[in-house]
Order: C-alpha cells, then structure tokens, then sequence
C-alpha cells in the first residue's frame, strides 16, 4: 500500500437527481401515462397503455442504472514513489494505472476554441491513461492543477 500519500483523491460520477426528485419524477411520468392511457381506451386504442406502461419501465431501468453506476469511483493516489489510478465499485477494486512519480507525466487536452480542459491523462513512456473522466471541464483544470502540484511536492519530498 502507498505511504506518505501527497494526494488521495475520490472522484464520484455527479448525479444531479436526489432519490426525492426521481420519486417524483416517476410520479409525474406515471400520471401523465395513465391520463393518456385512459384517453387512448376511451378512444378504442387498447394496445397503448402497454407501450406506456413500457415507456415508463424504460425510464425506471434507465435511472437505476444511472444510479449503480454513481457507486463507482476513481481514485487517484499519489506518493513519492509511485501514482496509483484505481476503480472501485461497491464489490471490487482493480488498478489500472501504476507509475513512478518521478517519470509520471500529466497531460492536458484543451479546446482550441474555448481553451476548457476536454481530457486529461496521466503519461509514461508511451502509455497513457484517462483520469477524472467523471468531472466537468471546470473541475477537471483544478483536478489537473491540483494533481500536478501533488506530483510535483512528492518529487520533492515535501
């Protein structure tokens, strides 16, 4: 395990819905599908309040997967001898980026027009690995600088 961490950073996929809001949500939905629903059968179309009802289980799934996947984080350690990207989800953990700090590079890809970071890699000999994919533009500089500086303090010892 890494000792002396210069940063341990958790980034968390951000989901803007709280569990309230999709309880609602769904409520509205379902309203509007079973309001539908009931003009349709009264219109002779039997058939529509399933494609609705199908409607509405799609828009659940969709959320729930959403949700799952708001549990899985990217951590990003750094110490004086190596930088260490990990996965982590509720059940595993899986490294997918190992490095010494002293040769670690960090790259910075910015829009041309607008000069916002658009991705951001770790670097070493050749190989490359994204970080901070979960974050927007904004965080994603003060990722960037934030992780630089780590990178740069553990090479100094301080």
């Amino acid at each position: 395990m890494i000792s002396a961490l210069y940063m341990d950073a958790v980034i968390t996929p951000n989901r803007s819905l709280s569990e309230r809001g999709f309880v609602v949500l769904i409520s509205i939905i379902t309203l509007a599908n079973v309001a539908s629903a009931a003009v349709f059968v009264a219109m002779g179309a039997h058939w529509v309040p399933i494609f609705l009802g199908i409607d509405l289980a799609a828009v659940i799934v969709a959320f729930l997967i959403s949700y799952r996947q708001a549990r899985n984080v990217e951590r990003v350690q750094v110490s004086p001898h190596q930088v260490v990207v990990t996965y982590e989800t509720p059940k595993w953990s899986r490294i997918v980026w190992e490095s010494p700090t002293a040769f670690t590079r960090v790259n910075v890809e910015r829009d041309a027009e607008d000069g916002q970071v658009v991705a951001l890699r770790l670097a070493l000999s050749g190989r490359e690995t994204p970080v901070a994919v979960a974050l927007s533009p904004r965080e994603r500089a003060e990722f960037a600088r934030a992780l630089e500086d780590a990178i740069w303090r553990a090479r100094r010892g301080g």
